[in-house]
């Protein structure tokens, strides 16, 4: 069974850093591009962020110079690393993977940036 569970959520501070993991189980991660989105109370799915095989990343504007993803194939996960957060950024964020058979995503893990 293919499975992806995000995790490394929870409450920061305004400009304080959090690490999401998106951990895959079933499939080997190492073979897809993984996408990173987030949705915020009321508002429509954003993308975040790309990780390709290869480890080439792409990030929104919105994003960019402040979160990082990389991967860790020997733990078949990958991390979306999150700093100088700002309260726009809550949200519950997502890992998205894009197979031949089907499109898989995580259960979300919730970001709140606030003082």
């Amino acid at each position: 069974q293919v499975q992806f569970v995000e995790s490394g959520g929870g409450l920061v501070q305004p400009g304080g850093s959090l690490r999401l993991s998106c951990a895959a189980s079933g499939i080997s991660i190492s073979l897809y591009a993984v996408e990173w989105y987030r949705q915020a109370p009321g508002k429509q799915r954003e993308w975040v962020a790309r990780i390709s095989r290869g480890g080439n990343t792409n990030y929104a504007d919105s994003v960019k110079g402040r979160f990082t993803s990389s991967r860790d194939s020997a733990k078949n996960t990958v991390y979306l690393q999150m700093n100088s957060l700002k309260p726009e950024d809550t949200a519950v964020y997502y890992c998205n993977v894009d197979t031949i058979i089907r499109s898989y995503w995580g259960q979300g893990t919730q970001v709140t940036v606030s003082s």
